[in-house]
């Protein structure tokens, strides 16, 4: 096993490319440091599933070809990454992180991953992800705990745990994430990385789930211009995807400043109960943006836990739709919390559903004016600063401040009140992104919530870029 060099390890795409256009850098060896990296420190974190390393290495010295001018480089040419295995690759094992899809090879890919892999970047890994990705941290009977590179005992978040955890230890440079209640922003703000939920509609789905308005596939990087390369790479209309929205949004290369922008900032959206230590964290990221010129000011949004229920619903009636004929099968070898969402979803009436979009409706004309009258709404990404690699997903004990989440005993009114990220998936239209606020005592990092008008994308962008020179998270890696 070769030692990595880091310095390449941590190496944003933009700089990896520019690199390769320079002829100062190849392919062959970013990919051999991020594989070396990968080999040192996955045994520990163990964020993927199936690797891919020696057609990696063959993948790496055709685009070092083609940059030393024998064709085309594309958008990503050479640059590698991580799919997470919720995602369908054509050809691959794709397991969902469940023993029912231990077999699974999908006849095509999922859009995005389709799109992607066609720019010309270098899948290296998939990522380990929750059964079905079905919850705030990353375990399955599948394949295991995986662990925060920052602090071993805590877990990346999820569902898209493996590939946050992957991107903030240098496992690799690009990772995708999926987000129906906040599975790429949770992990992102636990693992100190950005990560971007784009509007519903902006990247195209998997046809697998037709006009599911809660789930958006989207990229986890280290660097804000990393996730618009993507962005320019997986948005825009595609046939498998009804609801994908044309013309396609280019992204810009560079975001203008921000001086002068009004924004408006909750902490708890109302009935979130958040961690002192991420309150601390969160105020003294908003004073960056007083830096930059802004002026915050804190808003009532009022928002109740009918947001959670109507989250809820949705969500568990959709799995039991899309996975119910799974359950007779199934039920007694699927993660019992897995087995709870399928049975309480089977028990929703159609009334119940459209009553829930009622409540969305109620909750825009709280968030439409205030997004009308300020730039971008800034509040916490979790309301904890992250949760033990064991924890028991099914527990009604969780305590913030040593109050209670919610007054129920039901285990599925807990595992997402611990982050503020599922309302922002019952107003899809809204881009919503994490950028790193600072640690806990644990180590382990927090995140600001970034939240733009409907298909705002650029506002959100340029509030992340905006931060990210102010407050980089760059320089700190985590001790691994």
């Amino acid at each position: 096993m070769s030692k990595p060099d880091l310095e390449l390890c941590y190496m944003t795409a933009s700089e990896a490319i520019e690199g390769f256009e320079a002829g100062q850098l190849s392919p062959v060896e970013l990919v051999d440091a991020v594989i070396a990296r990968s080999e040192a420190v996955n045994p520990q974190v163990n964020a993927y599933t199936y690797t891919f390393y020696d057609r990696a290495r063959e993948q790496a010295k055709r685009a070092e070809a083609l940059y030393a001018g024998t064709g085309a480089a594309r958008p990503l040419e050479g640059v590698p990454i991580v799919i997470k295995d919720y995602h369908d690759v054509k050809g691959e094992i794709t397991t969902k992180g469940s023993k029912i899809f231990a077999d699974h090879v999908p006849e095509r890919s999922a859009p995005t991953v389709e799109r992607l892999l066609e720019a010309g970047a270098i899948m290296i890994a998939r990522t380990t992800t929750p059964e079905m990705a079905y919850a705030p941290m990353t375990r399955s009977a599948l394949w295991g705990i995986t662990r925060n590179p920052w602090n071993l005992d805590y877990s990346p978040g999820g569902s898209s745990g493996g590939s946050a955890a992957a991107v903030a230890a240098g496992m690799t440079t690009l990772a995708d994430g999926t987000d129906g209640g906040g599975s790429i922003r949770i992990p992102g703000s636990c693992s100190g990385i950005f990560g971007y939920k784009p509007p519903f509609g902006r990247n195209p789905i998997d046809r697998a789930a037709p006009r599911e308005s809660l789930i958006h596939y989207g990229p986890m990087t280290r660097s804000v211009a990393d996730a618009a390369l993507m962005q320019n790479v997986t948005a825009g209309p595609h046939l498998d995807d009804i609801c994908s929205i044309k013309p396609k949004l280019t992204l810009p290369e560079t975001f203008e400043a921000i001086r002068g922008w009004k924004i408006a900032f909750s902490m708890d959206l109302g009935y979130f109960e958040v961690d002192e230590e991420v309150q601390a964290n969160t105020r003294r990221a908003l004073d960056a943006f007083r830096e930059l010129g802004c002026t915050v000011e804190e808003v009532k949004i009022d928002w109740d836990f009918a947001c959670l229920d109507a989250w809820h619903t949705l969500w568990e009636g959709a799995f039991w739709a899309l996975a119910g004929d799974l359950y007779p099968r199934w039920k007694f070898e699927m993660d019992g919390f897995v087995r709870d969402i399928l049975e309480r979803g089977s028990q929703h009436s159609a009334a119940r559903y459209y009553r829930c979009q009622l409540v969305r409706g109620r909750m825009y004309e709280t968030l439409g004016p205030i997004l009308r009258d300020y730039n971008v709404l800034l509040c916490p990404t979790t309301a904890a600063p992250g949760i033990p690699a064991d924890h028991d997903v099914t527990r009604t004990d969780f305590r913030i401040n040593g109050k209670p989440l919610t007054t129920s005993n039901r285990p599925g009114d807990i595992y997402v009140q611990w982050q503020l990220c599922y309302p922002f998936n019952l107003l899809p239209e809204c881009p919503a992104a994490t950028v790193p606020s600072g640690f806990a005592a644990s180590g382990v990092p927090t995140g600001l919530q970034i939240v733009g008008a409907t298909y705002d994308d650029l506002s959100v962008f340029r509030a992340a870029a905006a931060y990210e020179t102010v407050r980089p998270w760059r320089q700190h890696r985590p001790q691994i």
